[in-house]
């Protein structure tokens, strides 16, 4: 632990060029006093290191030093790839990681290049998942991830929306939408997505499998998160509206029913208006999200749909009529 810390302390001040022992105490999380007596044990191996009291002092290496434990190791080379999402690298198990790996990259850049990387970091964040969303909980997550680092099987306990079940899966991958954390496995033959939040418990089976050696995480996640997208578009409607305010349309529906609804539009009839085809997962959801553009669009069909707008405008006049 303490060799792990002097490393950490070395590649600080080789960064940053010197600074306080108050600042690298806090870096550290130590106390001052125990950042001296790191100062002092890298002092005794050879490292030239100094201390400057009062005003403006600090901690300092003598200029021109270059220490040459600058190399990552294979966990804090994964770290980096994480390393404009803090908070994923950190649900990973990998934050102390990055951090680490953060100081060896800086440690390694020549002084003009470091200056920049560190503006970049002062300057630019990613904060991934959207307004308002709270992240869910996933105690089982680093298991997960260390699954799907060393290629073992799984036995996981997984809850569905009716019930809970129990299956053994290959992990291959981790993919975060949105801020929500998804494991993509095989099972069988087969591949699927699961939700790690409804992940209960993810037990090793003391097994390693061969990952596929065509499979793209990359690739397989958009194909799928695609279908699943159309899958949900479970209802129709069939409307006429002024292609002017297709705007409206757009953010009214959901983005995966636009592509459907442009490629439907036939041609204008006297008033300029078309006729459109607007998939939804619902009608009770289509009724609301029709009834945000007013007058701009009228439902044609199906009867049943245009019963419900007619019911709600209904009631909305009823309530709002002086």
């Amino acid at each position: 632990m303490r060799a792990s810390r002097l490393v950490q302390l070395l590649l600080l001040l080789q960064a940053n060029g010197g600074t306080t022992a108050t600042v690298l105490a806090r870096e550290l999380e130590v106390s001052v006093r125990t950042v001296y007596r790191d100062v002092e044990a890298l002092s005794a191996a050879g490292v030239p290191v100094y201390s400057e009291p009062g005003r403006g002092g600090g901690v300092r290496l003598v200029d021109g030093y270059r220490t040459r434990l600058t190399g990552l190791t294979t966990e804090e080379a994964d770290a980096v790839l994480l390393a404009g999402l803090p908070g994923a690298a950190a649900d990973l198990g990998l934050g102390t990681v990055l951090a680490t790996a953060q100081l060896k990259m800086l440690a390694a850049l020549p002084p003009e290049l470091r200056g920049r990387a560190t503006r970049i970091a002062e300057r630019v964040h990613i904060d991934m998942p959207g307004w308002f969303h709270h992240p869910d909980a996933t105690p089982a997550l680093a298991t997960l991830a260390d699954a799907v680092w060393h290629d073992h099987r799984l036995a996981i306990r997984y809850r569905r929306r009716d019930r809970t079940v129990d299956r053994v899966i290959d992990p291959l991958g981790l993919v975060m939408k949105a801020g929500t954390w998804y494991l993509v496995a095989r099972e069988g033959t087969d591949i699927r997505s699961y939700r790690a939040s409804r992940i209960e418990t993810a037990d090793p089976t003391g097994e390693s499998f061969t990952r596929p050696a065509e499979f793209d995480l990359a690739a397989h996640w958009a194909s799928a998160a695609d279908d699943f997208a159309r899958s949900m578009l479970r209802v129709r409607a069939r409307c006429r509206i002024s292609p002017e305010h297709f705007a409206l349309l757009r953010l009214s529906i959901d983005p995966a029913a636009v592509g459907e609804v442009l490629a439907s539009a036939g041609p204008p009839d006297e008033s300029g208006r078309v006729e459109v085809t607007v998939p939804s997962e619902s009608y009770d959801v289509l009724t609301h999200a029709l009834l945000s553009l007013g007058d701009h669009i009228e439902v044609l069909d199906p009867p049943e749909l245009r019963a419900r707008m007619a019911a709600v405008a209904a009631t909305m006049y009823a309530r709002y009529h002086p």
